[in-house]
């Protein structure tokens, strides 16, 4: 039993860290007793892809305080320079499955429009191609300007700094390919080298 102004402590704590009593006593205890829990893993890799990505200028992140997932805002070599929100989402679950990536734009123009879901058909074709080991699964869906990607479970045991690492690369790779194919810099062909340049490179299954 707590007493009642530790109680009221707590909350107005949880409060101003965005959580709950449950979710705070829970990470207190698990940190006292060196335990990492889920979200706590979590947030150390969202943190550090948020710091990986932060030098950079093409994709600014922004992660709120105890979120499982973490934000990042592009503009496209595009006539206007629209925007395209990237969205990267994880689970706290085990499994091949351990997260997903959301790609969102917001836009009116028809060639845009086609450039990108040609560039989305290609990426995948590609990713079918060289991308994964016998028996794994990708889930691609494209839908009312939102594009999205199951993020595998590596296919070795990594740290929160390798994964935060793996994912970070990921994301500059996608990101690079998408403006250089919708500004008609990039054609097919070479986004499949820069794909296969990019697994020699990490070779990492994600």
């Amino acid at each position: 039993m707590l007493s009642e102004e530790v109680v009221r402590e707590v909350d107005k704590l949880a409060h101003r860290m965005g959580t709950n009593r449950s979710n705070l006593i829970n990470s207190v205890l698990a940190e006292y007793v060196g335990f990492t829990t889920p979200e706590r893993r979590i947030s150390e890799i969202l943190s550090q892809v948020e710091q990986l990505l932060s030098p950079a200028t093409d994709l600014v992140p922004f992660l709120a305080p105890n979120s499982m997932s973490l934000s990042l805002k592009s503009a496209l070599e595009y006539k206007y320079r629209p925007t395209v929100k990237y969205e990267v989402q994880l689970y706290k679950g085990g499994g091949d499955t351990i997260g997903e990536l959301n790609v969102i734009f917001r836009t009116q123009s028809e060639p845009l429009l086609n450039a990108m879901a040609g560039f989305f058909r290609v990426w995948k074709q590609i990713e079918d191609a060289f991308y994964l080991p016998a028996g794994r699964r990708i889930d691609y869906a494209l839908f009312d300007g939102r594009f999205t990607r199951s993020i595998l479970s590596p296919a070795k045991e990594l740290s929160a700094d390798g994964l935060a690492s793996a994912l970070t690369d990921y994301l500059h790779l996608f990101d690079r390919c998408l403006k250089r194919c919708v500004s008609g810099r990039m054609t097919a062909d070479e986004m499949r080298r820069e794909y296969s340049d990019y697994l020699v490179k990490d070779m990492l299954y994600i």
